[in-house]
């Protein structure tokens, strides 16, 4: 059998700040669907890794790992504690571990190996899951496994915190809802202040608006949205074009960088509900789904406000 060496042979390689494998996210709300990072800062004690194991827990389920060039990636199922509810789907079974082997990570090496999954709606906030994992190089493994939760173990299993789910959930998507008064988290995004605005009775469209923070290290993107209320939804951005303002539809989405937040309101970026199936009355609500390309489908739940609503919100971030 191979030797393990233990996670406190590293601390005096690579310094205690480097020494663990972590998550790059430390929470996340239940019921959101996010992607979760695996940061792997060196090898074995010296030795370059060429597989890596991560243990998905009970509590997150439909997951479905990221392939990495270089790497062959590999899952293992099994069953659920309890059944979730995806999509109007019960499932009762899904990945439980995913292992990306055949790579090389020299010692002084980082790399990152990611999964995009579903928190279940029922955990408790507060609830803290273990994402067990194993780097196995050519001379012994290093295991970064143990979920006591205590700080002083050589080898602690990165993890994340479960936080209240904000606002409501529909569609059965199971992800957060956000609205005027809200705000949900999905992955590094934050979604607040989701409204849009009265309607007459056959206007053709409307617009949508909200604040989505991106607190995290790496760019994400808007790539579409869909609402049961209008035939189809478009992003669009309003720009000066001369001494014209004008309306386009931003065919590739709306970026949101890295550590930045981007305002749709008013006069600058926005949703416009196209082919609208009925008036929005004020005081009522719009349920809409966004899709991004990283922290993948997220429900939002817009306030009708008045005719005027956000007026005098900025332009643009």
């Amino acid at each position: 059998m191979r030797p393990i060496i233990l996670a406190g042979a590293f601390a005096t390689l690579a310094g205690s700040a480097l020494a663990h494998a972590t998550l790059e996210q430390k929470d996340a709300a239940a019921g959101t669907t996010t992607k979760i990072t695996l940061r792997v800062p060196h090898g074995c004690a010296g030795e370059a890794t060429h597989t890596v194991r991560l243990t998905l827990p009970d509590g997150f389920y439909a997951a479905k790992p990221m392939p990495k060039p270089g790497w062959t990636l590999s899952t293992a199922k099994g069953d659920y504690a309890v059944p979730y509810d995806n999509h109007g789907t019960e499932m009762r079974e899904g990945l439980r571990e995913v292992v990306w082997s055949g790579g090389h990570l020299e010692d002084g090496w980082y790399d990152e190996f990611t999964v995009r999954g579903t928190f279940g709606a029922a955990i408790e906030p507060g609830t803290v899951l273990y994402f067990p994992a194993l780097q196995e190089c050519a001379g012994g493994t290093a295991d970064w496994t143990d979920t006591t939760g205590s700080h002083d173990v050589p080898n602690p299993a990165p993890s994340i915190t479960i936080s209240a789910a904000a606002g409501e959930h529909g569609h059965g998507h199971g992800h957060g809802a956000a609205s005027m008064d809200e705000t949900v988290r999905a992955g590094a995004l934050e979604i607040s202040g989701a409204f849009t605005r009265a309607t007459l009775p056959n206007a053709p469209v409307a617009g949508g608006f909200m604040t989505i923070a991106n607190t995290g290290q790496n760019e994400d993107r808007l790539l579409s949205a869909t609402s049961p209320i209008a035939g189809r939804v478009e992003i669009h951005e309003m720009a000066m074009e001369g001494d014209v303002m004008r309306m386009r539809a931003l065919p590739d989405g709306l970026a949101l960088p890295a550590g930045d937040t981007v305002t749709l309101a008013p006069g600058g970026y926005h949703l416009m509900f196209m082919e609208l199936k009925q008036a929005l009355p004020e005081g009522d609500s719009v349920p809409v789904t966004l899709r991004f390309r990283d922290a993948g489908e997220v429900d939002v739940t817009l306030t009708v406000g008045p005719t005027d609503a956000g007026a005098h919100a900025g332009m643009k971030h």
